[in-house]
């Protein structure tokens, strides 16, 4: 069961946030992308929360866009582990097609394609992928392990 603070701390939309050690990083996802690096060996971990495929150039808020918010996870990260030659590994959750039957190419599938473009571009496998659907999710990833958890939005045994 989830608790009722499950948002209490999350990563917010176009957000993205790192950690060492313990704790659980979590955010909520509709045609959104939730993106998380780890490496259980260093026990460090990272979310994004990914808005849209590509940023066209802008900068100015790196987590909203697939191109940019990989290349800034990856940055804090990096900086992070402090020169421990991480093995980064990806779980990837979201992407629903929220309001289906709207388009057949919806935002949650390019993000998805953007997502996994990237990661394969950065050589980090996807160990763990919760994505499609037509259906919003809680995602959790445990910091110490990059284990990930997720619920759907709509799972009467996770609302309060």
């Amino acid at each position: 069961m989830r608790p009722k603070n499950f948002l209490q701390n999350a990563v917010g939309m176009g957000q993205i946030a790192v950690a060492s050690d313990s704790g659980t990083l979590r955010t909520l996802v509709g045609s959104c992308v939730s993106v998380a690096l780890f490496d259980p060996r260093l026990h460090l971990a990272g979310l994004a929360h990914i808005l849209l495929p590509e940023s066209h150039g802008t900068t100015e808020e790196p987590g909203r866009f697939a191109d940019t918010a990989i290349t800034e996870l990856l940055r804090q990260l990096n900086k992070l582990s402090r020169d421990k030659q991480p093995h980064w590994r990806a779980n990837i959750a979201g992407g629903a097609a929220m309001f289906p039957g709207h388009e057949e190419v919806t935002v949650g599938t390019q993000n998805i394609a953007a997502v996994e473009s990237m990661l394969r571009k950065n050589r980090i496998p996807i160990v763990a992928k919760a994505c499609g659907g037509e259906q919003g999710r809680r995602v959790s990833i445990d910091v110490a392990t990059g284990s990930m958890n997720v619920a759907y939005t709509s799972d009467p045994k996770h609302h309060n």
